[in-house]
C-alpha cells in the first residue's frame, strides 16, 4: 500500500515536471495566437517520451499492483459475502433448532400435564371407590352388629319373661313349676317363636 503511493507520487511528479518545460517554453513564446496551441516539436519529443516511460514504469510497476490490490479486496469482498451467509444459514438452522426444542418441550410439557391430570383422576377413582368400599364395610358390620344385638336382646327378653313367668305361675299355684327345667323350656320356645314372627 505505501509502495503504491510512493510510485504514484513519483509518477504524478514526472508527469507535473514534463508537462511544465513545454508550458514554460510556451509562456517564453508570444502570448497570442494560435502557436501557443500547437507544440513545436523539440518540447513534444521530450514531453512524448516522458510520457511514453511514466505510462510503462505505471503498466509495469503500478497497474499490477492495483490489479492485485483489486482482485484481493474483490476476494475479500466475495469472501465477506460468502461468511455473512454462512453465518446467516447458521443463524437460520440455529433459531430452527431452537423452534424446534421449544416446541418439543412445550410437547413433552403438555403430555406431564396430561398425564397428571389422568394420574390424579385415577388416585381420586381409587380413593373414592376405597372409600365406598369401606363404607360397605362399615355398613355391613354394622348391620351384623346389629342383628347380633337384635338376637341377644330377644334372647334375653325370652330369658327374663320365661323367669317371670316361671315366677308368676308359681306364685298363682303356690308351688314351683321348674323342678326339672320343663316350664322354662316350653315358654322360651314360644318367645322365640313369637320373636322370630315379629321379626319377619
Amino acid at each position: 500500500m505505501k509502495f503504491t503511493h510512493r510510485v504514484a507520487g513519483t509518477v504524478a511528479v514526472t508527469a507535473l515536471a514534463a508537462l511544465a518545460a513545454p508550458a514554460s517554453a510556451f509562456a517564453e513564446e508570444s502570448a497570442g495566437g494560435v502557436d501557443i496551441l500547437i507544440p513545436k516539436m523539440a518540447e513534444f519529443i521530450p514531453a512524448l517520451i516522458a510520457f511514453l516511460i511514466i505510462l510503462v514504469v505505471m503498466a509495469k510497476l503500478v497497474w499490477p499492483k492495483v490489479l492485485a490490490m483489486m482482485d484481493e479486496r474483490e476476494r475479500r469482498i466475495a469472501d465477506s459475502l460468502e461468511e455473512a451467509d454462512r453465518t446467516k444459514q447458521k443463524a437460520l438452522e440455529a433459531r430452527k433448532a431452537s423452534d424446534d426444542m421449544l416446541t418439543d418441550a412445550r410437547r413433552q410439557a403438555a403430555d406431564i400435564v396430561l398425564a397428571a391430570r389422568q394420574d390424579a383422576e385415577a388416585e381420586r377413582q381409587r380413593i373414592i371407590a376405597a372409600a365406598h368400599t369401606e363404607a360397605e364395610g362399615i355398613i355391613a358390620k354394622a348391620k351384623r352388629t346389629a342383628e347380633d344385638e337384635r338376637h341377644a336382646l330377644y334372647a334375653n327378653a325370652a330369658a327374663s319373661i320365661a323367669d317371670l313367668s316361671v315366677s308368676v305361675a308359681s306364685k298363682i299355684v303356690e308351688k314351683s313349676l321348674d323342678e326339672d327345667g320343663e316350664q322354662r323350656r316350653l315358654i322360651e320356645s314360644y318367645i322365640k317363636e313369637a320373636g322370630s314372627l315379629n321379626a319377619n
